[in-house]
């Protein structure tokens, strides 16, 4: 009598399961299902890492503002920018930048002196072609643009003072343009908050 129960049971949920199967919008239904849970995980996983991410990339700044200011003490994060401290005394300013490379976005960290000339520039993150564009991450090419202003940041090719990198004039061109142009804004930005 139980095993009669079972299979009629079972017989019952096979049934059921053919119908729902045999039904036009089950595909779309169960579709809509799986994607649903793809994306909330997806926005789970990217809430999770995303803190992480820019905790990471703020302390790559950080580690960064040491190198071109040996003399930091503190610092304080302002209107998209850096102002740094030894002591009391504002001994420079920080500003990241972004250009577009031939490999993608290269990110700049920029220091300058009260006096608003470039006291160094480091590159943070790029993607360009290793053995080529990636060259603008060496001193030889970035300890160009120290002592210079806006006026000055061009490639020498069109009178300005920066020598570009063989091969690599479109990564070249990125650096020197996003420098400028950031440059220029931040030194606009700086003296607004200075009055």
């Amino acid at each position: 009598m139980e095993s009669k129960i079972n299979n009629k049971n079972i017989k019952n949920k096979i049934g059921i399961a053919e119908k729902i199967l045999n039904n036009k919008y089950y595909p779309t239904v169960f579709l809509i299902i799986v994607v649903f849970v793809a994306v909330s995980l997806v926005m789970f996983v990217n809430s999770v890492t995303k803190t992480k991410i820019l905790a990471e990339r703020e302390a790559a700044i950080i580690n960064q503002l040491t190198v071109i200011f040996p003399d930091i003490k503190d610092y304080k994060y302002k209107d998209e920018y850096y102002e740094i401290y030894s002591g009391d005394e504002i001994i420079g300013y920080a500003f990241v930048a972004k250009g577009q490379g031939y490999g993608g976005e290269i990110s700049i960290l920029v220091g300058i002196n009260p006096e608003f000339t470039i006291k160094k520039v480091t590159i943070i993150t790029n993607t360009e072609t290793p053995g080529l564009g990636t060259k603008i991450s060496e001193n030889y090419f970035t300890d160009q643009f120290e002592g210079l202003l806006p006026d000055d940041i061009s490639l020498s090719k069109e009178g300005g003072k920066i020598d570009a990198i063989t091969g690599a004039t479109i990564s070249s061109r990125a650096v020197v343009d996003a420098i400028k142009d950031e440059l220029e804004a931040k030194i606009e930005i700086i003296k607004g908050d200075k009055k």
